[in-house]
This record gives structure tokens, sequence and C-alpha cells, in this order.
């Protein structure tokens, strides 16, 4: 029996009121402590339903829900929409799952899929952390549902997207890096990058010669001196307006080049051009121009190998 006290219907036991109650929440009864009289029975439990939704019978999940909503893909493919799949074993069922799901996907998911893919990949060659990936992702996203872009290969669009996340996040790449992980030409990338700028009014950062000089001088192997006096020979050469209408690129490779040419570890412009993807002739062409100030572009401390007098000349 159930007794009632204060000011609602209070569950207890007849024979011992002070008693503490247990629940058994598989059948919804409440019993007593001392005696084990059934006090009250089918109550409702608030708690977690646990239990599992998974395909495979051996599955620790126990979540109650779906998975998440997807935010990368469209509305009407979130991941909360519900798949109905007949039951099979072991890798069959994965197989028809998956296909099940592309089946149901519209072609608007299809097509973020994809080129989500295509980032993942070009940003695995490229080893960028999966912060980027999904800047990258945001972003084309973005370029993909303003319409903007029709008639533009997704894979440019892609490629394009991955560009402008490295600026964004502050470790730019060159086109031509990022051509080397993809199948789009340099100037359809460049293109794409130009729209998706243009239509979406897309900010970022400022690229300057001083951001490559770090990752440029350790592939080449040059010391922290050679580096410094790189980055200085660059902002001087700018200050100085030696190389206008110069890339910072360009400028970068044409600074390592002198300051290379004054220390021990001297590079060739072929060398420098191969990691730096500049054109060696180009290379040639702004170090000459920067040349005549050569006293004026290294810093005091520099430690010369080969006086400054006797800089090649080109």
């Amino acid at each position: 029996m159930a007794a009632a006290s204060g000011r609602g219907q209070q569950v207890r036991c007849q024979y011992h009121p002070d008693a503490h109650l247990a629940e058994d929440y598989r059948a919804g009864d409440m019993i007593c402590t001392e005696c084990g009289l059934v006090v009250g029975d089918r109550v409702i439990d608030v708690g977690s339903e646990w239990r599992t939704f998974s395909n495979d019978s051996g599955s620790k999940d126990r979540s109650r829900v779906g998975d998440v909503e997807n935010r990368f893909l469209s509305n009407s493919g979130s991941d909360l929409s519900t798949m109905i799949a007949a039951p099979t074993n072991g890798a069959e069922t994965a197989f028809s799952n998956l296909s099940h799901h592309r089946r149901h996907m519209n072609a608007a998911d299809r097509a973020l899929s994809a080129a989500y893919r295509e980032i993942g990949a070009m940003a695995d060659r490229m080893n960028f952390p999966g912060s980027l990936v999904d800047r990258a992702k945001v972003n084309f996203k973005e370029a993909y549902e303003s319409r903007q872009l029709k008639g533009r290969s997704n894979d440019a669009i892609a490629a394009a997207c991955l560009y402008i996340a490295c600026r964004q996040e502050g470790v730019p790449r060159t086109f031509k890096e990022i051509c080397a992980v993809c199948t789009v030409p340099k100037k359809e990338i460049g293109r794409c990058f130009k729209l998706i700028i243009k239509t979406l009014e897309k900010s970022v950062n400022v690229i300057t010669s001083e951001d490559f000089m770090k990752r440029f001088c350790n592939s080449l192997r040059l010391n922290r001196q050679v580096e410094a006096a790189s980055i200085h020979i660059a902002k001087k050469s700018v200050e100085l307006d030696l190389v206008g209408g110069r890339s910072p690129l360009s400028l970068a490779a044409a600074a390592i080049y002198m300051a290379s040419q004054a220390s021990e570890t001297r590079k060739t412009a072929k060398e420098i051009g191969d990691v730096t993807g500049v054109a060696e002739v180009t290379i040639r062409q702004s170090y000459k121009q920067m040349h005549p100030r050569a006293r004026d572009l290294f810093p005091e401390n520099f430690k010369f190998a080969i006086p400054i007098g006797q800089l090649p000349m080109c």
C-alpha cells in the first residue's frame, strides 16, 4: 500500500514509513528495503534509455541518438535523416549501408562530399592540421552554395579554397605548392581564388616574403644567420623600393640567394629555384636589382664569409 503525506502524494511503506525505498528501474517498482514490500509499481523511468542502435550486435555503443548533424553538408542532407537497410552480416553490412546512404544523398551533398575528399587528400600530402582542413571545407561550402562559380571545376575550387585557408591560418603556401598535390593547372586555381575573394568578400592575410623564409631556408639547410639576413635583406629592399613589381615569393628567393652568396653555405639560383618554385632567371633579375645597394641591405652583425665587394654580379 502507498501512504500520502505532506503537500502531495509520497510513496512509502505502510509498515516501515521511514524506510528508504529502492527503485527497480527495469520493472518500474518501488521496494521497501526493510521488508521487501512492493509499495509502488509502473513507475516511469526518467533516466537515459541506454540501449544500442548499432547494426553490430557486439557493439558497445549505447548512444540514444544518431550522429550529429554534419555542418559541412547541406541542410537537406544532414546525418539526422533515417536510413533503413536490410539486416546483413559483416563487411556486407557496411557496404550495403554505405551504398544505401550514397543513393539517398542529394546531388549537392554528393558534390560537397567529393570536394571534401579532394581537400582531405591534398591536405594529407602537405601534412596540414584538421583545423585548416575544416576551414577549407567551410570555404568550399560557401563558394558552392553561392552559385557564383558555375562552370568551374570543383577540384579547382577545392584547391583554391585550400590555398585561401592556408593564408587565413597564417601558413601561406604558393600556387605551385598547391598544384604539386592536385591535378589542377596553376592558372585555373588562380582564377578560382580571385573569384572567391571577390564574390564572397573573403579576407586573407597579406603575404610577405618573411612568410616563406623559414620554410625555404630549412629546406635549403641554411643556418639561422643566413635566414635572419635574408629576412633583413627582403625588408630593406622593400623600404628602398629596389624591387618594385616583384612578388613576395620572388623577393624571398632573391634575398636568400644574396645572403647565401655571402655565407659559407652558398646556394645557386637553381637550387633556390627548385625549393621556392621561382624561375632561375627571375631570381637573377631580382638579385641584379638589389646588388648595387648590397651594403645597405645586410644587417650590421652579419659575418661575411665572402667580402661584400666580391658578391657575384648576377
